[in-house]
């Protein structure tokens, strides 16, 4: 579990293409200290696994289902990501509850001087996105603005724009997108009927 406060700015390093996967490895120095093989680090939102580590990089494989729903598939070597260890067990939550799995990926349509940026989503995402809500957008925890029938805005103070990718990130470039897992608990609640399958 994440609470969406990016802790690091790292890079990539390297990227090998398996088949129907890739491995990645990434640079980031302050998220690797004391990590094991097995561990997690989110990578802009995606909760990944360490498979080595060494000198402040790490290895992580991504499978083809990962791939395909999030955007990490386009990530070149030299590419910045944002990069976040989980939260420790009474730890503080600063920003909401993150579970590193995204729903999917969203584009940046617009930016403003002011910090206002309007992404457009993509088709079932809507439903779970409010005014005044949580949102995770590349692994950072922010509070919508707007929430429209195809879209939903957010304001990025300065830090956010300087600590994070979304300070670089310009309309047309894909974004991954963790909505709240409340509404979908919620959602789960009042549509299921209540039987149980009979086997």
């Amino acid at each position: 579990m994440f609470t969406g406060i990016v802790e690091e700015l790292g890079e990539v390093v390297a990227v090998e293409e398996l088949p129907g996967a890739a491995r990645l490895r990434l640079r980031g120095p302050r998220v690797t200290e004391g990590v094991r093989h097995g561990d997690s680090i989110a990578v802009n939102g995606v909760c990944l696994t360490v498979v080595e580590s060494s000198d402040g990089e790490f290895t992580a494989d991504v499978i083809g289902e990962t791939l395909a729903r999030s955007s990490l598939g386009a990530l070149t070597v030299g590419s910045r990501v944002n990069l976040e260890r989980p939260m420790a067990l009474g730890g503080r939550l600063d920003g909401h509850l993150v579970q590193g799995h995204v729903d999917g990926t969203g584009t940046i349509a617009e930016r403003t001087a002011d910090g206002t940026v309007r992404v457009q989503l993509p088709p079932g995402l809507a439903k779970y996105i409010v005014e005044k809500g949580s949102i995770t957008v590349d692994g950072v925890s922010l509070t919508v603005v707007e929430a429209g029938d195809a879209h939903f805005t957010v304001s990025l103070i300065p830090t956010t724009l300087e600590l994070t990718t979304l300070g670089v990130k310009n309309a047309g470039d894909p974004v991954n997108l963790e909505v709240d897992v409340l509404a979908k608990y919620v959602e789960r609640l009042l549509t299921h009927d209540g039987r149980e399958a009979v086997r």
